[in-house]
């Protein structure tokens, strides 16, 4: 056809005649000789982006080329995709089959002068696709993939995601040829002898830019709107049995052709006429910048992410500490029901998603787990003790490798299952394999970022969208529900001006972006959006290092490759992490003050002595009766805790907190219990005759059994807290009458790993496995295109495996033995899988053939009665 671009080329993309078929049922064959013509290293290539192919590992190219077309491996490298890679698969969906070069570039830069980066970028896509196995072919030749075609080429009931529809011949392929010869006739077109050419004819009208402007220039102002309505797609609409006026000149003409009972379509031809060329509205040949960039000082920045992180660590201590004396238990269906995740979160002062967050952080740590009993409880596991001695530094980046590489993610806590069961914190539903590629994603575009810089979140999933567009993203046409508007039909929805600004937050990857964010805030890896110094060497990243604008696939880190980042993490951040004290100051109204996080022995011993009334920058302690008590019960005496409070105190002791400790310390143990069931001892008679007239002891029923002893029908604890409640301060006593120290014992749970990731599909293979892959797929493509000599009896089982005589496969070996010639043979395994390959026979004897194998680059050693068969090949075959 004629096009208004003759810089480019003088024939335009030609997508009428013969409906656009899709490649022969041997394109599996022809695609298995052009990856036989690749490098090594280009195979190898192709298995690290495309890691489904390897399992198993194909036996031959041919195998790999089929497996490559298959329509789950496809799809999942679609998804992979950027979105202008993506773009250029649906333009070659939509062009002739096979397709030139200059027709794509057409098709992607329309009629408009020639945009660079179009011309710039789309020799890369184009490599990308070929690179993945999805296109083949010579540069005057493209042909996608059968499958990728069939996903992405229009069809009469879906539109492409270009918003291209079919063909003027796939559309009118059921009309009478009646029918089109009136379409073509009032075209102006002269009459034919068959439908073939009538269509053909049709098809080159409208693909001529000069002829279809003339006929356009005659329509109705009211059908060029409507064909302005369906240009960009989706090209289908509904008419009534009577059309008006402007749409019967429209069907009249084959500018609308029918797609069934009340609906038309807009052909391919006409549609890329109206769009001057282009198969999508907007091309997106280069990722979206990230800017605009906020400023932040870098020292402030990553000042305050360390007291974030420090405020982590204390956050997780405080939520283990909690729970290793009484953990909550484990639902029947796993995970933390919504009323302890409610006390959890007024226990840590905050709000409910992020106590899940806390709780699954330490859970992906290896430092909570259910402890197994009957009745099945969290609690802290012994990796937790050890974890506590490490400094401060490595406990964080304990805490953040954890974060990073787990699949766990708390932000789906509290919604709802495909069967609308409540997702619960710790429970099993919250893996999402994405998770940790998402996350090291978001935290690497970051750190292209100067030191300090931030962008907003809209910003940072613009850029995402483009490295991976979501699932159903229509990337070319105007989405939405465009009809033919008519007197008496639906009204249409008008396309939309220019891109939207929004974008979606429906999709998993984007909703993993977001929660990304907002978790490395809380953990200290990042600060007012911006990536720390400490957040890059947990990456390996330098600031403003610049990230691929299409990223490698990536893979999980190795240990060595996480402990050297934690390493470099811990360095950085030890320096900004505050100094733990040993002091605190006392005040007079019972409160103690911690000016800054306390070293690990004073602040245990303070918070049994004293309960936590604030947290922030200071930490207030109040000293209560309680709090006092708790810590005689604890061993303590009244002296002990005097001397600790003048040793690790700035200020002198108040003289209220003295007598506050005297007094609890002087009634403490006057009352003394023990087993009768239980008993109360006490030296003044007095005491006891007034625990016996108060009623609040009626439910203890106490009764005198001597003047000082009094016997009770409770267990000891009961009447501890029966006493305690009346107001009385007694103390426990053992079986030989001394005072028993009570502490609560922190429940352990047996050794727990930490829950491994759950994989999204199959992981990257490391260079050694591609090696060692590429290696075996190139030796049995040998063994199964080895040129081989004729035989007497050249029968062969299916699948190609030559079939010989027990006497000839014997003596055909013994004589590559004697002569050093490789021959072709087909082996059978123990585990009944068949294979060809080509060996050099060293040795026959005992029933066994050792030989140089070639498919497997090594000397092994077959059993024969396993051997189908042997041939030889011609000389210099291998």
């Amino acid at each position: 056809m004629t096009t208004s671009r003759p810089e480019k080329h003088t024939s335009g993309p030609r997508t009428g005649g013969a409906p656009a078929t899709a490649p022969s049922p041997g394109s599996a064959r022809t695609l298995a000789e052009e990856l036989r013509g690749r490098p090594d290293d280009s195979l190898a290539g192709l298995l690290r982006a495309r890691p489904d192919l390897l399992n198993p590992v194909p036996g031959d190219l041919t195998q790999l080329a089929t497996r490559a077309g298959t329509r789950a491996s496809v799809v999942r490298a679609l998804e992979r995709l950027d979105r202008f890679t993506l773009q250029v698969a649906e333009a070659l969906a939509v062009a002739p089959d096979p397709c030139p070069y200059a027709t794509l570039d057409a098709l992607m830069g329309g009629d408009a002068p020639e945009d660079p980066r179009i011309a710039a970028e789309l020799p890369r896509a184009v490599a990308a696709l070929r690179d993945q196995a999805l296109v083949w072919g010579g540069e005057d030749r493209l042909r996608l993939v059968r499958t990728v075609r069939e996903l992405l080429a229009p069809s009469p009931a879906h539109p492409s995601p270009t918003g291209l529809g079919p063909s003027v011949a796939e559309a009118t392929a059921g009309m009478s040829p009646g029918r089109v010869q009136q379409i073509i006739a009032a075209a102006g077109l002269p009459a034919t002898h068959d439908p073939v050419t009538a269509v053909a004819a049709l098809t080159e009208l409208f693909e001529d830019r000069a002829r279809m402007s003339e006929l356009l220039d005659t329509a109705p102002a009211e059908a060029t709107a409507v064909l302005g309505r369906l240009v960009w797609g989706p090209p289908y609409g509904t008419v009534t049995a009577e059309p008006a006026a402007h749409l019967r000149w429209l069907l009249d003409r084959g500018l609308l052709l029918s797609a069934g009972p009340g609906s038309v379509l807009l052909p391919r031809e006409v549609a890329l006429h109206l769009r001057a060329g282009r198969a999508h509205r907007y091309p997106e040949p280069v990722a979206p910048e990230l800017a605009p960039v906020t400023e932040h000082s870098p020292r402030v920045v990553d000042a305050t992410a360390a007291g974030q992180a420090f405020t982590a660590l204390t956050t997780v201590e405080d939520l283990l500490k909690g729970w290793e004396t009484g953990g909550p238990l484990v639902l029947r269906a796993g995970g933390l029901s919504v009323r302890d995740l409610k006390r959890t979160a007024a226990a840590l002062d905050t709000t409910e998603q992020a106590a899940a967050f806390w709780t699954e952080l330490a859970y992906a740590a290896g430092l909570l787990a259910s402890d197994g009993e009957v009745d099945e409880r969290y609690a802290p596991t012994p990796a937790y003790d050890d974890w506590l001695l490490l400094p401060a530094e490595q406990r964080w980046t304990r805490l953040a490798t954890a974060w990073l590489a787990s699949t766990r993610t708390a932000g789906p806590v509290g919604g709802r299952d495909a069967k609308a069961r409540t997702l619960a914190a710790l429970g099993p539903d919250l893996d999402r394999a994405p998770a940790p590629e998402v996350r090291h994603r978001v935290l690497a575009l970051l750190a292209t970022l100067p030191a300090g810089g931030s962008v907003t979140p809209e910003t940072l999933l613009r850029r995402l969208h483009w490295e991976r567009p979501p699932r159903g993203t229509v990337t070319g046409g105007q989405a939405g529900a465009a009809q033919a508007a008519a007197p008496g039909t639906r009204p249409p929805t008008a396309a939309a001006p220019g891109p939207q600004p929004h974008v979606s937050h429906d999709d998993l990857r984007s909703r993993l972006a977001l929660w990304t964010l907002t978790e490395a805030e809380m953990l200290g890896v990042t600060n007012r959006g911006a990536l720390t110094d400490h957040g890059r060497a947990l990456l390996g990243t330098e600031a403003g290092g610049g990230a691929e604008t299409t990223p490698a696939p990536w893979r999980p880190a190795g240990e060595a490759e996480l402990g050297a980042a934690a390493t470099r993490a811990a360095a950085r951040l030890a320096p900004l992490l505050p100094e733990p004290l040993d002091h605190v100051l006392l005040q007079a109204d019972l409160t103690a003050v911690a000016p800054g996080p306390l070293r690990r022995p004073l602040a245990q011993t303070l918070g049994v002595l004293a309960d936590i009334e604030s947290k922030g920058g200071a930490t207030v302690y109040r000293f209560t009766p309680g709090s006092v008590r708790r810590a005689l019960d604890a061993g303590r005496t009244a002296t002990d805790l005097k001397s600790f409070l003048t040793e690790h105190s700035r200020t002198p002791v108040p003289q209220p907190l003295s007598y506050l400790i005297d007094d609890v310390a002087r009634r403490h143990g006057h009352l003394r219990v023990g087993a009768a069931s239980s008993y109360v001892r006490c030296d003044d008679e007095a005491v006891l005759a007034e625990i016996l007239a108060d009623r609040r002891s009626a439910p203890l029923r106490p009764r005198r059994l001597a003047p000082t002893v009094l016997a009770a029908q409770v267990a000891p604890d009961a009447l501890l807290d029966g006493l305690r409640a009346m107001g009385y301060a007694p103390a426990a006593e053992s079986a030989e009458g001394d005072v028993v120290v009570t502490r609560a014992d922190a429940h352990r749970t047996p050794p727990r790993t930490a829950p491994a990731p759950v994989p999204e599909g199959p992981p990257v293979p490391d260079p050694t496995l591609l090696g060692a892959a590429v290696r075996a797929i190139r030796a049995g493509d040998m063994a199964s295109t080895a040129e081989r000599r004729p035989t007497a009896a050249p029968a062969q089982a299916s699948g190609g495996l030559p079939r010989t005589t027990s006497a000839d496969t014997l003596a055909t070996v013994q004589a590559a033995v004697l002569t050093g010639a490789a021959v072709w043979i087909g082996y059978v395994n123990a585990e009944g899988a068949a294979s060809q390959r080509v060996i050099a026979p060293v040795r026959v004897e005992g029933g066994f053939v050792t030989a140089y194998d070639h498919t497997a680059d090594e000397i092994r050693t077959y059993p024969l009665h396993r051997i189908t068969g042997v041939a030889e090949l011609v000389d210099d075959s291998v």
